[in-house]
Protein backbone atom coordinates (compact mmCIF):
# COMPACT_ATOMS: atom_id res chain seq x y z
CA UNK A 1 0.00 0.00 0.00
CA UNK A 2 1.46 3.64 -1.00
CA UNK A 3 0.65 6.74 -0.30
CA UNK A 4 -1.61 8.21 -3.70
CA UNK A 5 -1.54 12.19 -2.50
CA UNK A 6 1.52 13.07 -4.58
CA UNK A 7 -0.34 11.41 -7.75
CA UNK A 8 -2.51 13.65 -10.28
CA UNK A 9 -6.23 13.33 -10.63
CA UNK A 10 -7.37 12.06 -13.78
CA UNK A 11 -9.61 14.31 -15.80
CA UNK A 12 -12.88 14.69 -14.27
CA UNK A 13 -12.23 13.84 -10.64
CA UNK A 14 -10.21 15.44 -8.06
CA UNK A 15 -8.57 14.27 -4.90
CA UNK A 16 -10.62 13.87 -1.26
CA UNK A 17 -7.40 12.85 1.66
CA UNK A 18 -8.80 11.73 4.63
CA UNK A 19 -6.57 10.05 7.43
CA UNK A 20 -3.66 7.19 5.53
CA UNK A 21 -6.53 7.22 2.41
CA UNK A 22 -6.70 9.39 -0.85
CA UNK A 23 -9.82 8.94 -2.95
CA UNK A 24 -11.14 9.77 -6.35
CA UNK A 25 -14.33 11.61 -6.52
CA UNK A 26 -15.82 12.61 -9.38
CA UNK A 27 -16.87 15.80 -10.68
CA UNK A 28 -20.24 14.57 -11.53
CA UNK A 29 -21.35 13.89 -7.62
CA UNK A 30 -22.10 9.70 -9.03
CA UNK A 31 -21.14 8.50 -5.40
CA UNK A 32 -21.78 10.36 -2.12
CA UNK A 33 -18.96 11.60 0.18
CA UNK A 34 -19.54 13.51 2.89
CA UNK A 35 -16.42 15.30 4.38
CA UNK A 36 -18.18 16.49 7.59
CA UNK A 37 -18.04 12.36 8.43
CA UNK A 38 -14.43 12.43 9.23
CA UNK A 39 -15.17 12.72 12.34
CA UNK A 40 -17.39 9.54 12.40
CA UNK A 41 -14.85 7.55 10.15
CA UNK A 42 -12.12 8.80 12.37
CA UNK A 43 -13.81 7.42 15.94
CA UNK A 44 -14.62 4.65 14.07
CA UNK A 45 -11.14 3.40 13.22
CA UNK A 46 -10.54 3.90 17.00
CA UNK A 47 -13.34 1.94 18.34
CA UNK A 48 -12.70 -0.85 16.03
CA UNK A 49 -8.86 -0.73 16.95
CA UNK A 50 -9.90 -1.03 20.33
CA UNK A 51 -12.42 -3.93 20.09
CA UNK A 52 -9.77 -5.76 18.34
CA UNK A 53 -7.24 -5.53 20.78
CA UNK A 54 -9.96 -6.45 24.03
CA UNK A 55 -11.23 -9.34 21.37
CA UNK A 56 -7.73 -11.03 20.39
CA UNK A 57 -7.07 -10.90 24.45
CA UNK A 58 -9.73 -12.72 25.45
CA UNK A 59 -9.46 -15.46 22.05
CA UNK A 60 -5.69 -15.84 23.84
CA UNK A 61 -6.96 -16.86 27.08
CA UNK A 62 -9.58 -18.95 25.80
CA UNK A 63 -6.77 -20.94 23.60
CA UNK A 64 -4.42 -20.80 27.23
CA UNK A 65 -7.71 -22.05 28.70
CA UNK A 66 -8.12 -24.76 26.36
CA UNK A 67 -4.57 -25.67 26.03
CA UNK A 68 -4.22 -25.55 29.77
CA UNK A 69 -7.51 -28.11 29.72
CA UNK A 70 -5.82 -30.33 26.69
CA UNK A 71 -2.16 -30.87 28.69
CA UNK A 72 -4.34 -32.03 31.91
CA UNK A 73 -6.15 -34.50 30.16
CA UNK A 74 -2.25 -35.80 28.33
CA UNK A 75 -1.11 -35.86 31.31
CA UNK A 76 -3.71 -37.87 32.81
CA UNK A 77 -3.98 -40.42 29.83
CA UNK A 78 0.28 -40.41 30.04
CA UNK A 79 -0.22 -41.87 33.48
CA UNK A 80 -2.60 -44.34 32.32
CA UNK A 81 -0.46 -45.33 29.39
CA UNK A 82 -2.48 -43.70 26.63
CA UNK A 83 -1.64 -41.76 23.46
CA UNK A 84 -1.81 -38.24 23.85
CA UNK A 85 -4.84 -36.07 22.16
CA UNK A 86 -4.02 -35.82 18.43
CA UNK A 87 -3.14 -32.29 17.32
CA UNK A 88 -6.08 -30.30 15.06
CA UNK A 89 -5.57 -27.37 12.67
CA UNK A 90 -7.23 -24.45 13.93
CA UNK A 91 -8.87 -23.63 17.13
CA UNK A 92 -12.21 -24.66 18.15
CA UNK A 93 -14.79 -22.07 17.52
CA UNK A 94 -12.93 -19.98 15.18
CA UNK A 95 -14.34 -21.12 11.97
CA UNK A 96 -17.91 -20.39 13.97
CA UNK A 97 -16.43 -16.47 15.35
CA UNK A 98 -15.57 -16.12 11.10
CA UNK A 99 -11.66 -15.51 13.05
CA UNK A 100 -8.36 -16.70 12.61
CA UNK A 101 -4.15 -15.73 13.71
CA UNK A 102 -4.29 -13.96 10.37
CA UNK A 103 -6.58 -11.33 11.50
CA UNK A 104 -10.42 -9.86 11.50
CA UNK A 105 -13.20 -9.45 8.55
CA UNK A 106 -15.00 -6.22 8.24
CA UNK A 107 -18.21 -6.00 6.40
CA UNK A 108 -19.10 -2.64 5.26
CA UNK A 109 -22.87 -2.80 3.92
CA UNK A 110 -23.27 0.67 2.20
CA UNK A 111 -20.11 2.13 1.24
CA UNK A 112 -20.55 4.61 -1.60
CA UNK A 113 -17.24 5.75 -2.54
CA UNK A 114 -15.12 2.79 -0.38
CA UNK A 115 -13.36 5.78 1.42
CA UNK A 116 -14.44 4.58 4.70
CA UNK A 117 -12.84 0.45 3.91
CA UNK A 118 -10.15 2.25 2.28
CA UNK A 119 -9.27 4.16 6.04
CA UNK A 120 -9.89 0.70 7.62
CA UNK A 121 -7.41 -1.42 5.48
CA UNK A 122 -4.61 0.96 5.79
CA UNK A 123 -5.43 2.48 9.07
CA UNK A 124 -6.80 -0.57 11.17
CA UNK A 125 -3.20 -3.35 11.41
CA UNK A 126 -5.20 -6.71 12.11
CA UNK A 127 -7.41 -6.64 9.22
CA UNK A 128 -7.58 -9.93 7.08
CA UNK A 129 -10.58 -9.42 5.13
CA UNK A 130 -13.36 -5.99 4.20
CA UNK A 131 -16.07 -7.05 1.68
CA UNK A 132 -17.22 -3.32 0.53
CA UNK A 133 -20.60 -3.80 -0.84
CA UNK A 134 -23.16 -1.16 -2.56
CA UNK A 135 -26.22 -1.17 -4.59
CA UNK A 136 -25.29 1.16 -7.37
CA UNK A 137 -22.63 0.01 -10.24
CA UNK A 138 -21.40 3.86 -10.02
CA UNK A 139 -20.24 3.37 -6.14
CA UNK A 140 -18.31 0.14 -6.76
CA UNK A 141 -16.64 1.45 -9.84
CA UNK A 142 -15.99 3.78 -7.36
CA UNK A 143 -14.84 1.34 -4.51
CA UNK A 144 -12.37 -0.66 -7.43
CA UNK A 145 -10.90 2.47 -8.60
CA UNK A 146 -9.94 3.88 -5.24
CA UNK A 147 -9.04 0.38 -3.83
CA UNK A 148 -6.44 1.00 -7.36
CA UNK A 149 -5.48 3.86 -6.62
CA UNK A 150 -4.32 3.15 -2.86
CA UNK A 151 -3.02 -0.06 -4.00
CA UNK A 152 -4.68 -2.36 -2.07
CA UNK A 153 -5.30 -5.75 -3.34
CA UNK A 154 -8.64 -7.41 -3.90
CA UNK A 155 -8.16 -10.37 -1.31
CA UNK A 156 -7.41 -7.43 1.34
CA UNK A 157 -10.84 -5.26 -0.27
CA UNK A 158 -13.16 -6.61 -1.89
CA UNK A 159 -15.65 -4.81 -3.37
CA UNK A 160 -19.13 -6.49 -3.98
CA UNK A 161 -22.06 -5.43 -6.03
CA UNK A 162 -25.40 -6.59 -4.11
CA UNK A 163 -28.71 -5.32 -2.37
CA UNK A 164 -27.17 -5.01 1.61
CA UNK A 165 -30.27 -6.57 3.33
CA UNK A 166 -29.46 -9.91 0.56
CA UNK A 167 -25.88 -9.17 1.78
CA UNK A 168 -26.14 -9.74 5.14
CA UNK A 169 -28.80 -12.65 5.09
CA UNK A 170 -26.02 -14.33 3.08
CA UNK A 171 -23.80 -14.44 6.16
CA UNK A 172 -25.72 -15.50 8.68
CA UNK A 173 -24.41 -19.17 8.69
CA UNK A 174 -21.67 -18.73 11.63
CA UNK A 175 -18.95 -20.14 9.17
CA UNK A 176 -19.70 -17.08 7.38
CA UNK A 177 -20.03 -14.45 9.74
CA UNK A 178 -18.10 -11.20 9.97
CA UNK A 179 -15.81 -10.14 13.08
CA UNK A 180 -17.29 -6.28 12.33
CA UNK A 181 -20.22 -4.97 10.99
CA UNK A 182 -20.29 -1.52 9.61
CA UNK A 183 -23.96 0.34 8.59
CA UNK A 184 -23.58 3.92 7.84
CA UNK A 185 -26.69 4.18 5.74
CA UNK A 186 -28.27 7.78 4.10
CA UNK A 187 -31.21 8.07 6.72
CA UNK A 188 -32.44 4.95 8.83
CA UNK A 189 -30.81 1.79 9.51
CA UNK A 190 -33.75 -0.09 10.27
CA UNK A 191 -34.11 -2.43 7.67
CA UNK A 192 -30.65 -3.53 7.64
CA UNK A 193 -30.54 -4.65 11.79
CA UNK A 194 -32.55 -7.57 11.58
CA UNK A 195 -29.65 -9.37 8.94
CA UNK A 196 -26.50 -7.07 10.86
CA UNK A 197 -27.00 -9.13 14.15
CA UNK A 198 -27.20 -12.49 12.55
CA UNK A 199 -23.87 -11.81 10.58
CA UNK A 200 -22.05 -10.31 12.73
CA UNK A 201 -19.80 -12.98 15.08
CA UNK A 202 -19.62 -13.92 18.33
CA UNK A 203 -18.49 -11.27 20.32
CA UNK A 204 -18.13 -8.77 17.21
CA UNK A 205 -18.79 -5.02 17.22
CA UNK A 206 -21.41 -3.60 15.20
CA UNK A 207 -20.99 -0.01 14.46
CA UNK A 208 -24.99 1.46 13.26
CA UNK A 209 -25.24 5.23 12.18
CA UNK A 210 -28.96 6.70 11.89
CA UNK A 211 -29.47 10.10 10.38
CA UNK A 212 -33.37 10.08 10.65
CA UNK A 213 -33.31 12.11 13.62
CA UNK A 214 -36.38 13.60 12.60
CA UNK A 215 -38.44 10.68 13.57
CA UNK A 216 -36.09 9.44 16.10
CA UNK A 217 -35.94 12.70 18.25
CA UNK A 218 -38.86 14.73 17.08
CA UNK A 219 -42.29 14.58 18.13
CA UNK A 220 -44.16 14.89 14.51
CA UNK A 221 -43.51 11.49 13.37
CA UNK A 222 -44.44 9.23 16.42
CA UNK A 223 -46.10 6.94 13.30
CA UNK A 224 -42.95 6.53 11.53
CA UNK A 225 -40.45 6.18 14.56
CA UNK A 226 -42.65 3.51 15.82
CA UNK A 227 -42.60 1.33 12.69
CA UNK A 228 -38.83 1.88 12.23
CA UNK A 229 -37.94 1.21 15.63
CA UNK A 230 -40.86 -0.52 17.51
CA UNK A 231 -41.07 2.42 20.00
CA UNK A 232 -42.51 6.38 20.37
CA UNK A 233 -40.06 9.25 20.40
CA UNK A 234 -40.54 12.21 23.11
CA UNK A 235 -40.75 16.17 23.04
CA UNK A 236 -38.26 16.88 25.60
CA UNK A 237 -34.84 18.47 26.50
CA UNK A 238 -33.35 14.97 26.30
CA UNK A 239 -35.10 14.02 22.97
CA UNK A 240 -31.64 12.83 21.29
CA UNK A 241 -30.83 10.64 24.73
CA UNK A 242 -34.27 9.02 23.74
CA UNK A 243 -33.09 8.27 20.27
CA UNK A 244 -30.11 6.49 21.10
CA UNK A 245 -32.10 4.41 23.29
CA UNK A 246 -34.35 3.53 21.16
CA UNK A 247 -31.68 2.45 18.07
CA UNK A 248 -30.46 0.36 21.39
CA UNK A 249 -33.72 -0.77 22.04
CA UNK A 250 -34.07 -2.19 18.00
CA UNK A 251 -30.90 -3.93 18.12
CA UNK A 252 -31.60 -5.33 21.30
CA UNK A 253 -35.45 -7.16 20.49
CA UNK A 254 -33.64 -8.12 17.05
CA UNK A 255 -30.36 -9.78 18.39
CA UNK A 256 -32.95 -10.98 21.18
CA UNK A 257 -35.09 -13.27 18.12
CA UNK A 258 -31.95 -15.07 17.25
CA UNK A 259 -30.92 -15.69 20.76
CA UNK A 260 -28.44 -13.11 21.05
CA UNK A 261 -27.96 -9.97 23.00
CA UNK A 262 -25.97 -6.73 22.91
CA UNK A 263 -23.65 -4.75 25.06
CA UNK A 264 -23.22 -1.22 24.51
CA UNK A 265 -19.53 -0.04 24.05
CA UNK A 266 -20.07 3.71 23.25
CA UNK A 267 -23.71 4.98 22.45
CA UNK A 268 -23.15 8.82 20.53
CA UNK A 269 -25.30 12.06 19.12
CA UNK A 270 -22.96 13.73 17.10
CA UNK A 271 -24.10 16.52 15.01
CA UNK A 272 -26.93 15.27 12.90
CA UNK A 273 -26.89 12.04 13.17
CA UNK A 274 -26.47 9.35 15.62
CA UNK A 275 -23.43 6.09 15.83
CA UNK A 276 -23.34 3.25 18.33
CA UNK A 277 -20.51 0.52 18.84
CA UNK A 278 -21.87 -2.61 20.31
CA UNK A 279 -20.59 -6.56 20.66
CA UNK A 280 -23.66 -9.12 19.89
CA UNK A 281 -23.11 -12.58 21.75
CA UNK A 282 -25.23 -15.50 22.02
CA UNK A 283 -26.89 -16.23 25.16
CA UNK A 284 -29.86 -18.10 25.25
CA UNK A 285 -29.58 -17.25 28.98
CA UNK A 286 -28.82 -13.41 28.41
CA UNK A 287 -31.87 -12.57 26.39
CA UNK A 288 -34.09 -14.22 29.58
CA UNK A 289 -32.99 -10.57 31.54
CA UNK A 290 -34.47 -8.06 28.19
CA UNK A 291 -37.76 -7.20 29.70
CA UNK A 292 -35.67 -6.52 32.62
CA UNK A 293 -33.11 -4.13 30.18
CA UNK A 294 -35.76 -2.53 28.42
CA UNK A 295 -38.31 0.76 29.87
CA UNK A 296 -40.85 3.00 29.17
CA UNK A 297 -40.86 6.69 29.96
CA UNK A 298 -43.42 8.68 31.39
CA UNK A 299 -42.26 12.34 30.48
CA UNK A 300 -44.61 15.01 31.93
CA UNK A 301 -45.59 17.58 29.26
CA UNK A 302 -45.97 20.87 31.09
CA UNK A 303 -42.47 20.74 33.30
CA UNK A 304 -40.92 17.83 31.71
CA UNK A 305 -40.22 15.75 34.76
CA UNK A 306 -39.39 12.10 33.85
CA UNK A 307 -39.65 8.33 35.44
CA UNK A 308 -38.66 5.15 33.81
CA UNK A 309 -39.95 1.84 34.84
CA UNK A 310 -39.08 -1.34 33.16
CA UNK A 311 -41.22 -3.54 31.16
CA UNK A 312 -40.09 -7.03 33.11
CA UNK A 313 -38.76 -7.61 36.09
CA UNK A 314 -36.02 -10.25 37.78
CA UNK A 315 -35.92 -11.91 41.34
CA UNK A 316 -33.77 -14.21 42.63
CA UNK A 317 -33.75 -16.69 45.02
CA UNK A 318 -31.19 -17.40 48.17
CA UNK A 319 -30.10 -20.23 45.71
CA UNK A 320 -29.64 -17.83 43.02
CA UNK A 321 -32.37 -18.78 40.77
CA UNK A 322 -33.46 -16.71 38.50
CA UNK A 323 -37.36 -15.84 38.43
CA UNK A 324 -39.22 -13.49 35.46
CA UNK A 325 -42.23 -11.76 35.70
CA UNK A 326 -43.72 -8.75 34.51
CA UNK A 327 -43.09 -5.19 36.65
CA UNK A 328 -46.46 -3.49 38.16
CA UNK A 329 -46.68 0.44 37.59
CA UNK A 330 -47.07 3.53 36.23
CA UNK A 331 -44.59 4.91 38.76
CA UNK A 332 -46.54 8.05 38.40
CA UNK A 333 -50.37 9.50 38.94
CA UNK A 334 -52.75 10.49 36.13
CA UNK A 335 -51.42 13.90 36.37
CA UNK A 336 -47.64 15.65 37.52
CA UNK A 337 -47.65 16.71 41.11
CA UNK A 338 -45.82 19.79 39.94
CA UNK A 339 -47.45 20.97 37.36
CA UNK A 340 -50.94 19.17 37.20
CA UNK A 341 -50.35 18.33 33.31
CA UNK A 342 -50.44 14.76 31.85
CA UNK A 343 -47.76 12.27 30.72
CA UNK A 344 -46.97 11.43 27.69
CA UNK A 345 -45.57 7.72 27.26
CA UNK A 346 -41.93 7.14 25.62
CA UNK A 347 -40.88 3.61 24.27
CA UNK A 348 -40.10 1.10 24.93
CA UNK A 349 -36.47 1.91 25.19
CA UNK A 350 -33.22 0.30 26.18
CA UNK A 351 -32.91 1.18 29.77
CA UNK A 352 -29.30 0.01 30.88
CA UNK A 353 -26.37 1.52 30.23
CA UNK A 354 -25.34 3.69 27.35
CA UNK A 355 -21.17 3.26 27.25
CA UNK A 356 -18.80 0.61 29.07
CA UNK A 357 -16.67 2.48 30.56
CA UNK A 358 -13.53 0.21 30.82
CA UNK A 359 -13.50 0.40 26.77
CA UNK A 360 -13.75 4.24 26.86
CA UNK A 361 -11.11 3.96 29.24
CA UNK A 362 -8.99 1.93 26.65
CA UNK A 363 -9.99 3.99 23.12
CA UNK A 364 -8.94 7.62 24.97
CA UNK A 365 -5.53 5.36 25.60
CA UNK A 366 -5.61 4.64 22.14
CA UNK A 367 -6.39 7.95 20.35
CA UNK A 368 -4.37 9.69 23.30
CA UNK A 369 -1.09 8.02 21.56
CA UNK A 370 -2.30 8.46 18.06
CA UNK A 371 -2.26 11.89 17.56
CA UNK A 372 -1.03 11.95 14.09
CA UNK A 373 -3.30 9.41 12.87
CA UNK A 374 -6.89 11.28 13.75
CA UNK A 375 -7.33 14.52 12.48
CA UNK A 376 -9.99 15.01 14.98
CA UNK A 377 -8.14 13.28 18.07
CA UNK A 378 -9.43 17.09 20.03
CA UNK A 379 -12.84 16.51 19.49
CA UNK A 380 -12.34 12.39 20.13
CA UNK A 381 -11.28 13.09 23.43
CA UNK A 382 -13.23 15.52 24.73
CA UNK A 383 -16.35 13.61 23.37
CA UNK A 384 -15.22 10.33 25.18
CA UNK A 385 -14.11 11.91 28.41
CA UNK A 386 -17.97 13.33 28.40
CA UNK A 387 -19.06 10.08 27.86
CA UNK A 388 -16.93 8.59 30.42
CA UNK A 389 -18.17 11.27 33.12
CA UNK A 390 -22.15 10.77 32.31
CA UNK A 391 -23.61 9.23 35.70
CA UNK A 392 -25.52 5.77 35.32
CA UNK A 393 -29.27 7.53 34.78
CA UNK A 394 -31.32 8.00 32.04
CA UNK A 395 -32.12 11.52 30.67
CA UNK A 396 -31.04 14.93 31.68
CA UNK A 397 -32.13 18.88 32.59
CA UNK A 398 -30.53 21.62 30.68
CA UNK A 399 -30.34 24.63 32.54
CA UNK A 400 -31.61 26.87 29.95
CA UNK A 401 -34.78 24.73 29.86
CA UNK A 402 -35.04 24.65 33.52
CA UNK A 403 -35.38 28.58 33.58
CA UNK A 404 -37.26 28.71 30.64
CA UNK A 405 -40.06 26.60 32.35
CA UNK A 406 -40.11 28.78 35.60
CA UNK A 407 -39.48 32.04 32.89
CA UNK A 408 -36.49 33.16 35.58
CA UNK A 409 -33.32 34.78 34.50
CA UNK A 410 -30.43 31.86 33.63
CA UNK A 411 -28.81 30.37 36.36
CA UNK A 412 -25.29 29.29 35.36
CA UNK A 413 -24.82 25.64 35.10
CA UNK A 414 -21.97 25.24 37.90
CA UNK A 415 -24.36 26.63 40.59
CA UNK A 416 -27.53 24.56 39.72
CA UNK A 417 -24.60 21.46 39.92
CA UNK A 418 -23.18 22.94 43.19
CA UNK A 419 -26.16 23.06 44.33
CA UNK A 420 -27.48 19.28 43.63
CA UNK A 421 -23.86 18.33 44.85
CA UNK A 422 -23.90 20.12 48.33
CA UNK A 423 -27.57 18.06 48.92
CA UNK A 424 -25.39 14.90 48.31
CA UNK A 425 -26.02 14.04 45.16
CA UNK A 426 -24.21 12.94 42.11
CA UNK A 427 -23.91 14.98 38.83
CA UNK A 428 -22.42 14.95 35.51
CA UNK A 429 -23.31 16.41 31.81
CA UNK A 430 -24.20 14.37 28.75
CA UNK A 431 -22.07 14.29 25.36
CA UNK A 432 -25.73 14.79 24.00
CA UNK A 433 -25.99 18.20 24.50
CA UNK A 434 -24.73 21.59 26.16
CA UNK A 435 -25.56 22.92 29.29
CA UNK A 436 -27.03 19.67 30.15
CA UNK A 437 -27.43 18.47 33.54
CA UNK A 438 -27.91 14.24 34.44
CA UNK A 439 -28.21 13.42 38.18
CA UNK A 440 -29.80 10.79 40.28
CA UNK A 441 -31.69 13.76 41.91
CA UNK A 442 -35.47 13.35 41.58
CA UNK A 443 -37.66 15.77 40.05
CA UNK A 444 -38.90 17.20 43.42
CA UNK A 445 -35.15 18.11 44.21
CA UNK A 446 -34.68 19.77 41.01
CA UNK A 447 -37.79 22.26 41.64
CA UNK A 448 -36.87 22.41 44.60
CA UNK A 449 -33.66 24.59 43.75
CA UNK A 450 -35.71 26.27 41.17
CA UNK A 451 -37.50 28.08 43.67
CA UNK A 452 -35.16 28.81 45.76
CA UNK A 453 -33.26 30.41 42.81
CA UNK A 454 -36.49 32.48 42.06
CA UNK A 455 -36.64 33.47 45.83
CA UNK A 456 -32.89 35.06 44.94
CA UNK A 457 -34.06 36.26 41.47
CA UNK A 458 -37.58 36.68 41.85
CA UNK A 459 -40.34 36.64 38.69
CA UNK A 460 -42.79 38.92 37.39
CA UNK A 461 -46.22 38.30 35.67
CA UNK A 462 -46.71 34.60 36.89
CA UNK A 463 -50.04 33.33 35.83
CA UNK A 464 -51.06 31.30 38.79
CA UNK A 465 -52.98 28.42 36.01
CA UNK A 466 -49.73 27.94 33.89
CA UNK A 467 -46.85 25.46 34.63
CA UNK A 468 -44.19 28.12 36.42
CA UNK A 469 -47.35 29.46 38.55
CA UNK A 470 -48.20 26.10 39.44
CA UNK A 471 -44.47 25.08 40.55
CA UNK A 472 -43.58 28.61 42.08
CA UNK A 473 -46.60 28.21 44.27
CA UNK A 474 -45.23 25.22 46.88
CA UNK A 475 -42.09 26.67 49.27
CA UNK A 476 -39.27 24.88 48.70
CA UNK A 477 -38.91 21.88 51.01
CA UNK A 478 -35.14 22.43 50.95
CA UNK A 479 -33.46 26.04 50.69
CA UNK A 480 -30.92 25.42 47.26
CA UNK A 481 -26.90 26.17 48.31
CA UNK A 482 -25.75 28.00 45.37
CA UNK A 483 -22.22 28.33 47.15
CA UNK A 484 -19.58 27.23 44.22
CA UNK A 485 -18.75 23.04 45.47
CA UNK A 486 -15.03 22.33 45.60
CA UNK A 487 -15.82 18.96 43.42
CA UNK A 488 -17.91 20.46 40.75
CA UNK A 489 -16.01 21.25 37.80
CA UNK A 490 -15.46 17.75 35.80
CA UNK A 491 -12.27 16.68 34.19
CA UNK A 492 -13.33 17.43 31.24
CA UNK A 493 -14.12 21.01 32.05
CA UNK A 494 -10.30 21.14 33.99
CA UNK A 495 -8.64 19.87 31.17
CA UNK A 496 -10.01 22.52 28.84
CA UNK A 497 -11.55 19.61 26.45
CA UNK A 498 -13.88 20.22 23.22
CA UNK A 499 -16.81 18.44 25.66
CA UNK A 500 -20.12 19.38 23.22
CA UNK A 501 -19.96 18.91 18.93
CA UNK A 502 -19.37 22.17 17.47
CA UNK A 503 -20.29 23.30 14.14
CA UNK A 504 -17.50 21.58 11.60
CA UNK A 505 -18.14 23.69 8.52
CA UNK A 506 -20.26 26.75 7.57
CA UNK A 507 -22.39 24.91 5.62
CA UNK A 508 -22.54 21.27 7.57
CA UNK A 509 -25.23 18.82 7.49
CA UNK A 510 -26.06 15.30 6.34
CA UNK A 511 -25.32 16.37 2.37
CA UNK A 512 -27.07 15.79 -0.80
CA UNK A 513 -27.33 12.08 -1.64
CA UNK A 514 -25.38 11.17 -4.83
CA UNK A 515 -27.82 11.28 -8.44
CA UNK A 516 -28.22 13.63 -11.06
CA UNK A 517 -27.70 17.02 -11.82
CA UNK A 518 -31.84 17.78 -11.40
CA UNK A 519 -31.97 15.80 -8.01
CA UNK A 520 -28.84 17.88 -6.86
CA UNK A 521 -30.05 21.21 -7.60
CA UNK A 522 -33.76 20.50 -5.95
CA UNK A 523 -31.81 19.08 -2.49
CA UNK A 524 -29.35 21.93 -2.54
CA UNK A 525 -32.17 24.59 -2.91
CA UNK A 526 -32.73 24.31 0.68
CA UNK A 527 -31.41 27.43 2.56
CA UNK A 528 -28.22 26.49 4.58
CA UNK A 529 -29.46 29.49 6.32
CA UNK A 530 -32.44 27.22 7.46
CA UNK A 531 -29.99 24.68 9.16
CA UNK A 532 -32.51 23.65 11.96
CA UNK A 533 -35.22 23.22 9.18
CA UNK A 534 -32.30 21.34 6.59
CA UNK A 535 -31.90 18.54 8.19
CA UNK A 536 -36.12 17.87 9.22
CA UNK A 537 -36.94 18.50 5.67
CA UNK A 538 -33.63 15.92 3.93
CA UNK A 539 -34.61 13.52 7.27
CA UNK A 540 -38.61 13.84 6.21
CA UNK A 541 -37.74 13.30 2.63
CA UNK A 542 -35.93 9.83 3.39
CA UNK A 543 -39.03 8.91 6.19
CA UNK A 544 -41.51 9.70 2.82
CA UNK A 545 -39.80 7.81 0.51
CA UNK A 546 -39.16 4.88 2.46
CA UNK A 547 -41.93 4.41 3.49
CA UNK A 548 -44.38 5.84 1.46
CA UNK A 549 -47.18 6.98 3.06
CA UNK A 550 -46.02 9.34 5.64
CA UNK A 551 -47.20 13.10 6.20
CA UNK A 552 -46.28 15.93 4.05
CA UNK A 553 -43.96 18.47 5.54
Amino acid sequence: MTDQSGIPAPAGFKKVTEGKATILFPDTNEVFYNPIQEFNRDISIAAIRTWDEIYQEERAQKLAQKKARKDAINAKRAQEGQEPLAEKEGTEGDEASGSSSRGITILEALSASGLRSIRYAKEIPNVRHILTNDLEADAVASIKRNAEFNGISPELLEPHKGDAIDVLYQHRDPLKRYNVIDLDPYGTASPFIDGAVQAVSDGGLLCVTCTDLAVLAGSNYTETCYAKYGGHPVKADFCHEVALRLVLNTLSTSAARYKRHIVPLVSLSIDYYLRVFVRVYTSAAEVKLLGSKTSLAYVCSGCQSSYTRSLGKVTENTKGNKKFGVNTGPPVNEKCEFCENRFHVAGPMWGKELHSIPFIDRMLKHVKESAALYKTQPRILGMLTVCKEEIETPFYYTANGLCGTVHCTSIKLLQFNSALMHQGFKVSGSHAAQGSIKTDAPPSAIWDIMRSWVKLNPVKNIKPDSVAGKILAKEPAVIANFEMHPDVKSESRKAGLVRHQQNPTKHWGPQARAGGANKRKAESDISNEEKGDKTSKMEVDEAETSAGDEKKE
